[in-house]
């Protein structure tokens, strides 16, 4: 499934994008691009493909923030906060890898868009 906004008929999607990425934005990951987000950069676009027991199959990038460093930076939060939580029943049974794209900003925290 891909989930490239936050809205779609499927609730149990929504939830388990969201609940990823308040994970992501609860975590205290700037520290990891604290200091290359300083530099002139655009908003990365970002999907992560999340398997249904949790892991990280894919860190793709839609459109680069122009700073190499904080691309790798957002490839490490992502991959550092695996584990994600396995699907929910009803979600796994619909799909194997769900697809997140979401816009990355930086400033006192990360948060995802």
């Amino acid at each position: 499934a891909r989930l490239f906004g936050r809205s779609d008929p499927n609730t149990d999607l929504i939830l388990y994008a969201e609940a990823w990425a308040r994970k992501i934005q609860m975590n205290m990951t700037i520290e990891l691009v604290r200091e290359a987000a300083k530099q002139p950069h655009t908003q990365p676009v970002v999907t992560v493909a999340i398997r249904s027991d949790g892991s990280v199959e894919n860190v793709t990038f839609v459109s680069s923030s122009g700073v190499a460093a904080i691309d790798e930076g957002i490839e490490r939060i992502v991959r550092s906060q695996a584990s994600y939580p396995a699907f929910p029943p009803a979600l796994a049974r619909q799909y194997d890898v769900v697809e997140i794209r979401r816009t990355w900003h930086f400033d006192v925290a990360v948060r995802l868009y």
